[in-house]
This record gives C-alpha cells, structure tokens and sequence, in this order.
C-alpha cells in the first residue's frame, strides 16, 4: 500500500506543477490534465481515508500535535483545491465547449481562480514539507535501496579458515 502511496503522491505532485503553469502545456492540455488531477486527487482522499476520519476525531484533545495541524494544512488544501477546480470549470475554453457548454468571461472567476491556485501551491508545498518523513523514508525503500542492492558490488566470499585437524604438507626428501 505504501508503494502505491508513494507512486501516486508523486503522480499528483507532478501533474500539478505542469499544470500550474498553462503556457507549458496550453489551454487544452491544462484542462483535461486538471480533470485528470481531480480524479487522481479523489483517489489519494479513498485511500487516506481512515486517516482523515481518526485524525479528525482526535483533533480538539490535544492541544498542539503534528497530525493536527497536518489535518488543518489539508482541510485547506482541499477547499482552496476545490475551488480552484470550480471556477476552473467556469471558465473552461476546452473541456466544457467539449460537452457543447460555454464557459464563463467573467474577470471576477478568472481572478479567483489565478488566486485559489497560487492559494494551493503554497499548500501543496506545505503539505509535502509535513509528509517528508513519510516521503523520504518511502523513497529509499522502495526507489533507493532496490538501486543500491542491484549495482552494489557483490563481496567475494571468505575462505573459511584452515582447519587445525588437517595436518601440514611434509616435504618429501
């Protein structure tokens, strides 16, 4: 299961920095990535969903504890992240023409759209800042550590001592 974690956390970090510049792609691309990062995104929220649920039980017991304030960095990512989606939709030039909708010209979606995105890379990055623990050790066991083991020079075996029971070689006159 970690492995999995792992793969998609990167998968979902990855995508979002491509996206999170649109003249890297265009605006097409930009858009059908996005989607794709929202399903991704309901993907990681499933499988870290017993976390989210005790975490959120637990939240007001103690006063101060890194998994709360992990919980609260990602309570605001997925809003800012939702919102981010929404008015992504509302202005969509690609995926809702697509579907034979038109998207808003609003100024005001544009902008908090520009806003809640730059809102959720500071998030991102917070959120990944909490996890680098959990990051770092499943990258060497599962990434480094396989490398290591395969390209690792492999020590010749030692030769077992000489057995005292064995009795020297006499030289034959």
């Amino acid at each position: 299961m970690h492995k999995i974690n792992l793969f998609l956390d990167g998968l979902l970090l990855t995508a979002f920095l491509v996206i999170m510049e649109p003249r890297l792609t265009g605006v097409p691309w930009h858009e059908w990535l996005s989607i794709a990062l929202a399903v991704a995104s309901v993907i990681h929220l499933l499988l870290h969903w017993q976390w989210i649920v005790e975490v959120g039980k637990s939240l007001f017991r103690k006063f101060f504890h890194r998994s709360r304030l992990k919980w609260i960095v990602d309570s605001l990512l997925f809003t800012s992240f939702t919102i981010t989606m929404f008015t992504g939709l509302l202005i969509s030039e690609s995926f809702l023409p697509a579907l034979g909708l038109r998207g808003s010209r609003d100024f005001l979606w544009r902008g908090l759209h520009g806003t809640t995105a730059n809102l959720t890379l500071l998030l991102v990055g917070l959120h990944f800042a909490l996890s680098w623990d959990w990051v770092a050790t499943m990258f060497k066991r599962y990434l480094l550590n396989p490398i290591r083991k395969r390209f690792s020079p492999r020590r010749p075996t030692p030769m077992p001592a000489p057995s005292q029971s064995i009795p020297p070689l006499s030289k034959s006159s």
